[in-house]
């Protein structure tokens, strides 16, 4: 598979709340990464995820991944495919960038691009 999904992510408006929940519900380990988001290993080898604070603005949302060699290209190809940029190409770390889309049906899924 050329672009597998590699990072999912659960937002609301109580992160406490959602790590409370996810670790005690699945055994879930959890670790702080930044203020407003922890990194969730969910072990047996399966994905690894996050659990980001929203901010007030924001809805809850889960979020997959889909890893790209590039993610201007990836979008340009999604537009002309009938999707929708949600969020351009931000800087997570010095190695790591991410994109937000909308596909024709509505659904927000994420690209990460290392």
């Amino acid at each position: 598979m050329s672009n597998p999904v590699v990072h999912w992510e659960i937002g609301g408006p109580d992160a406490a709340a959602l790590r409370e929940f996810y670790g005690k519900a699945f055994g879930w380990t959890m670790t702080a990464s930044e203020s407003d988001y922890t990194l969730v290993e969910t072990g047996n080898g399966g994905l690894a995820g996050g659990i980001m604070q929203n901010r007030p603005d924001m809805p809850p949302y889960v979020t997959v991944y889909i890893q790209v060699d590039d993610l201007e290209t990836a979008l340009s190809e999604i537009q002309q495919l009938g999707g929708t940029v949600v969020l351009p190409p931000t800087g997570i770390a010095d190695t790591m960038s991410f994109a937000l889309f909308s596909d024709p049906g509505g659904a927000v899924v994420g690209l990460l691009q290392n």
